[in-house]
């Protein structure tokens, strides 16, 4: 931990200066950052870089540092990385090596080689580390975890995602994979606290680009859960839902519009006689949309970050669980690539 930590962190509440936040990458997902960190209780942000200015006016009472290195001398307790992809790794190391906590977009790296290394550095150096995966912080699937560890659906079975839309124009670096279904693979995993164990995949191209646009995935995690994910920047309307079932019935979360919904499995309590006691059936039950506090996920997740950074980090998503969604990715591109089944090391989960 870094002496500003710190001293940010020591003496009583009253006392608690607050941290130092900074920030790298002013394009469209760093305004939306800058937007909440210059929000956040608890948090200033005293400076931002981007070595290409400020071009959605994110930040206008800043003056735009050059790069990483400056960002690190004006001072900063924690820094927030949204930088392309490619540059993750150069980043965050810089990070790392000056005592800086820091939470980075997903994906964590552009591979499993340089996830491994930043994931790895941070823990050395006894740095909070974290990546912005802002899809576990909507709402409906910060409910739908907490219904299943509560045991509301019993014995997980399947899972299900559907993530489907236009095409954004802003990814030039990479395919759907690596864009969209990272949040499937990482969202999949953290629901059921189980990794991956397989997975099979089926990709096409079919908007002239270099890289994937539709991606349809199979899986199954260490626990025997099998998923089914299908991803595409190609379709007309926009979907993000998820499905869990299990012996109790199934949560539906539509993360566009934050929704929870249950749907019973009426037959789940039937009293059966000793010799049919194994066999438990399926039958339509009551449903019920739960009413839920729909407040934006990427201020849930800075407000996760900051109190992981003062102590708490049961709602950040760890570097460790980013390194084996990466490792997933890899995984499902390889399997499109050579119609095959990957099976992975779940090792790499934590927390």
């Amino acid at each position: 931990m870094s002496d500003t930590t710190s001293r940010a962190l020591s003496g009583t509440t009253d006392e608690k200066r607050a941290l130092r936040a900074g920030l790298i990458g002013l394009g469209m997902m760093g305004r939306h950052h800058a937007r909440n960190l210059q929000a956040l209780e608890g948090v200033d942000l005293v400076a931002v870089a981007d070595a290409f200015g400020d071009p959605h006016g994110a930040a206008p009472d800043h003056d735009v540092l050059p790069d990483v290195e400056a960002l690190i001398a004006a001072g900063i307790d924690y820094a927030v990385v949204a930088v392309p992809t490619q540059f993750h790794r150069d980043v965050a190391m810089t990070l790392a090596e000056a005592g800086v906590h820091c939470i980075v977009e997903k994906p964590l790296a552009f591979d499993v080689s340089e996830a491994e290394e930043i994931a790895t550095a941070f823990e050395d150096a006894g740095l909070v580390g974290a990546v912005g995966y802002i899809e576990r912080y909507n709402p409906a699937l910060q409910e739908m975890r907490r219904r299943i560890a509560d045991g509301q659906l019993g014995e997980i079975y399947q899972i299900v995602t559907r993530r489907q839309g236009g095409f954004p124009a802003r990814i030039a670096d990479v395919g759907v994979v690596k864009d969209l279904a990272t949040h499937d693979l990482d969202l999949t995993a953290w629901v059921a606290q189980s990794p991956f164990a397989d997975v099979a995949a089926t990709s096409t191209r079919r908007s002239g680009r270099r890289d994937e646009d539709m991606v349809s995935i199979t899986g199954r995690l260490e626990d025997g859960t099998i998923t089914n994910h299908l991803v595409n920047w190609l379709s007309p309307f926009k979907e993000r839902v998820t499905v869990v079932t299990g012996e109790k019935g199934a949560l539906i979360a539509d993360t566009v519009n934050a929704d929870l919904t249950f749907h019973t499995n009426a037959e789940a309590t039937t009293n059966l006689w000793e010799s049919m006691a194994s066999f438990r059936g399926v039958s339509e039950g009551d449903s019920i949309t739960y009413s839920i506090q729909r407040r934006e996920p990427l201020a849930t997740e800075h407000e996760a970050f900051r109190d992981a950074i003062c102590g708490d980090t049961s709602n950040i998503v760890t570097m460790r669980e980013g390194l084996h969604t990466v490792r997933t990715v890899e995984a499902v591109l390889e399997s499109a690539q050579d119609r095959s089944v990957v099976h992975l090391d779940g090792s790499a989960l934590g927390g």
